[in-house]
């Protein structure tokens, strides 16, 4: 079970990774997939969207028995896109984001393995997406009234965590050129 939450950096040993983190509706896909395109790479889309989107077809209602099916999913489509990754990987979650919501929705649940997983796995850079861009419902959303109680624990999980962070406020233009900014000293640094 370990192995499917490991990431497989040797396939591409080089490559940057940077995670946009945040709670729900702070435009972390549309970032996710404008830093792609920029950097003419591979971005990891947030396996949990599909994964809801098909229980909510189904009428059923995700449960903590989801969690780790959710985190497997994550870290096989993570490491999928590292082979195709051109000097940095974008990600649209990780296992950290997994850990926040599972305790949210699950009254602290979080299995052992996913939190020794998110701690253990590196990336180079995570982006805070701040929660100033208005909320917009998607069906699968679900907390308009909870985004600052969430973006503390959001918060607090990368500070737990030790991980390397910027917090990305502004509008979709000012946060695009605050993480090239941040890729490209990364990237220099790195050279």
């Amino acid at each position: 079970m370990e192995e499917k939450l490991k990431q497989i950096d040797h396939l591409n040993p080089e490559c940057l990774k940077v995670v946009l983190f945040g709670p729900e509706s702070t435009g972390k896909t549309s970032l996710a997939k404008a830093l792609a395109d920029h950097y003419h790479t591979s971005m990891v889309e947030e396996y949990s969207r599909s994964y809801a989107a098909i229980k909510t077809q189904n009428n059923e209602a995700l449960t903590k028995a989801d969690v780790l099916p959710i985190a497997f999913g994550q870290m096989q489509l993570e490491n999928e896109g590292l082979l195709n990754a051109n000097r940095v990987l974008i990600c649209d979650t990780d296992l950290l984001e997994t850990l926040v919501y599972s305790k949210f929705y699950y009254e602290g649940y979080c299995p052992d393995i996913l939190k020794k997983k998110a701690f253990e796995n590196h990336y180079d850079l995570y982006f805070l997406t701040y929660i100033d861009l208005p909320w917009e419902a998607d069906g699968i959303r679900d907390q308009p009234h909870n985004r600052d109680f969430l973006f503390e624990h959001f918060l607090n999980a990368l500070k737990d965590a030790n991980k390397p962070y910027v917090i990305i406020k502004g509008t979709y233009k000012e946060r695009l050129e605050t993480c090239v900014k941040h890729i490209d000293n990364l990237l220099k640094s790195n050279s």
